[in-house]
């Protein structure tokens, strides 16, 4: 049993809600998925409703699981009406009001004294994991959002979920349409609010496009009082925009990073290869050398907010960025493989970026392909599935990956998916591997086409299912 969470008095006082079968528990943990409670956890029955169907099925009821909790080592519930199971019960009118107030109550921990809420078109997940491994390394007590926990319900999670130790809350925030970032700004409340980046991401949900997207982003600021710290891309084409966006918001204490000399973390050079990125960068006036086992300056330049949020928290950015250069991409977001493909002096090089994509995220990807040399008679092969939400730009947003693609020095182009078509039939004749409708159709093309000395790069929207591919390619060829 580890640090207690949460007391029953700190649960009623919360909730506002009526004890049923005991009084006298405490939780060491928090679930709202039955499959996922440890012994000693808070089990919340939450319903699949349009507020919570990222991670509760659409017509599910986390009430019919109670019990499945309490036999996986449940202390507690938090309900709306008596189960007949066996387990002490908190009785609420809503258990999704209870979450987000039990949400408010942790924000006003004394221990936190950073919310870090982080948000973008891309690039939030591999900042927030860059953000909590330099303040670990300044060594404060730090507490993050998990996987890509970062909407209505993946806010208060992390909030419900952090230890009454945490000197450091770090929260990733998204969002599909405006207005969704807003209310969980406010329920953070961050002393800092950090932007990655801004692009045509979700642009179909805006009818003002791109102007719409920056409008929704700078909902970030809205949680924010007079002394918090709004840290901004210095070289993104709308960092006036939110600029005035910040002040307009209130927020007096602006900082910016990236290549621009007026940057306040800037990076002074970047040198990349296929395996890492080494940075020499000045944080408000202190130089700091690193590298980064992770290619890309676009990852280098997202790195330089975490040093300047760990600057501004008065903390030692050189233990920080010594932090930086244990972290490697994760799976679905860049992560490597080698696959056995009958050379075991050839593998396969799997690059798993299967999780999401986008326009500039696409070419970002592409650039770190072009950096790695096939071995033997091995090529770079590119399999591409649609890119969701662009809207009335999408067959145009897709086809401009074209040029891209061939200057990334792309030996096959595999794609799945109607827009990604029109893509295949913009690129030379001697790329076309093949085209389909579907990820499952695609995989078995894949696993027959992949030769010893290979590069393959898979990459798409999650709603077009590019996981399929990385799962047939490792099955059966993982080395051991």
């Amino acid at each position: 049993m580890g640090e207690i969470l949460w007391h029953v008095a700190e649960v009623i006082d919360a909730t506002g809600g009526e004890c049923a079968n005991g009084n006298t528990w405490q939780a060491t943990g928090f679930a709202m998925d039955s499959r996922e409670v440890k012994k000693g956890d808070l089990f919340i029955a939450l319903k699949g409703d349009a507020a919570t169907t990222k991670y509760t099925s659409s017509g599910h009821d986390g009430h019919d699981y109670v019990a499945a909790a309490y036999t996986n080592g449940a202390v507690a519930a938090i309900v709306d009406h008596l189960i007949d199971v066996d387990i002490p019960q908190i009785i609420v009118p809503d258990t999704f009001q209870a979450f987000q107030n039990l949400a408010r109550l942790s924000r006003t921990r004394p221990s936190l004294r950073q919310a870090i809420a982080i948000t973008g078109s891309v690039g939030k997940t591999g900042t927030r994991d860059m953000v909590k491994s330099a303040f670990d390394g300044a060594d404060v007590c730090v507490h993050a959002s998990i996987k890509s926990y970062n909407n209505a319900i993946g806010v208060p999670y992390t909030l419900a979920t952090m230890p009454a130790s945490t000197e450091v809350g770090i929260f990733e925030v998204g969002m599909n349409f405006a207005g969704e970032i807003s209310p969980l700004s406010h329920l953070i409340k961050p002393t800092m609010a950090i932007i990655t980046a801004i692009a045509e991401v979700h642009i179909e949900n805006f009818n003002n496009g791109i102007n719409g997207i920056v409008n929704a982003k700078s909902e970030i600021f809205d949680g924010i009082n007079a002394n918090g710290i709004a840290l901004l891309p210095r070289d993104n084409p709308h960092y006036d925009e939110l600029v005035a966006n910040a002040r307009e918001s209130g927020i007096k204490h602006i900082y910016s990073f990236g290549e621009h000399p007026e940057s306040d973390a800037r990076l002074t050079t970047s040198t990349a290869n296929a395996d890492y990125t080494h940075i020499k960068a000045t944080i408000m006036g202190e130089d700091v050398s690193y590298h980064l086992n992770i290619a890309g300056k676009h990852i280098a330049i997202n790195s330089l907010s975490a040093l300047l949020a760990v600057k501004l928290a008065d903390l030692n950015i050189q233990d920080a960025a010594k932090a930086l250069e244990t972290i490697h991409p994760i799976e679905g977001r860049g992560a490597r493989q080698k696959l056995y493909w009958g050379d075991r002096n050839n593998p396969v090089i799997l690059i798993d970026e299967s999780y999401n994509a986008s326009p500039v995220a696409v070419k970002a990807a592409l650039q770190v392909l072009a950096m790695m040399n096939p071995t033997g008679n091995g090529r770079r092969i590119a399999v591409l599935g649609d890119m969701r939400e662009l809207g009335k730009r999408s067959q145009e947003l897709h086809e401009n990956l074209a040029q891209p693609l061939q200057e990334s020095n792309v030996d096959l182009v595999y794609t799945c998916g109607e827009n990604m078509e029109s893509l295949y039939r913009k690129i030379p004749e001697h790329m076309q591997g093949a085209t389909t409708a579907t990820s499952d159709e695609l995989a078995a093309i894949i696993v027959s086409t992949l030769q010893p000395g290979d590069i393959v790069l898979v990459k798409g929207s999650l709603g077009t299912k590019m996981k399929v591919i990385v799962d047939s390619l490792r099955e059966g060829h993982l080395e051991g």
